[in-house]
């Protein structure tokens, strides 16, 4: 079974309440630059994205997505 959940509107929930508004910011206003890895915003990956494209890296709000495939299995075999 396959569901569709629009993901626009899920974002804008995200931001309604002031306290999740905090933490999805939190990588741009509350974070220690020490040069230690503490938060994927360290990482040479975010900054390649904020390299690559400076204006989305300017706003704090662009919400930054990964893909995740636990327990997905394309090929149909249950052995490793």
């Amino acid at each position: 079974m396959l569901w569709y959940l629009p993901i626009i509107p899920r974002f804008k929930h995200l931001f309604v309440n002031g306290d999740d508004a905090k933490d999805l910011t939190w990588h741009a206003n509350k974070r220690n630059c020490d040069g230690m890895l503490r938060h994927p915003a360290d990482s040479s990956q975010w900054k390649k994205i904020d390299h690559l494209y400076p204006d989305f890296g300017k706003e704090a709000r662009n919400l930054r997505h990964r893909l995740a495939t636990d327990g997905m299995n394309p090929y149909g075999s249950l052995s490793t």
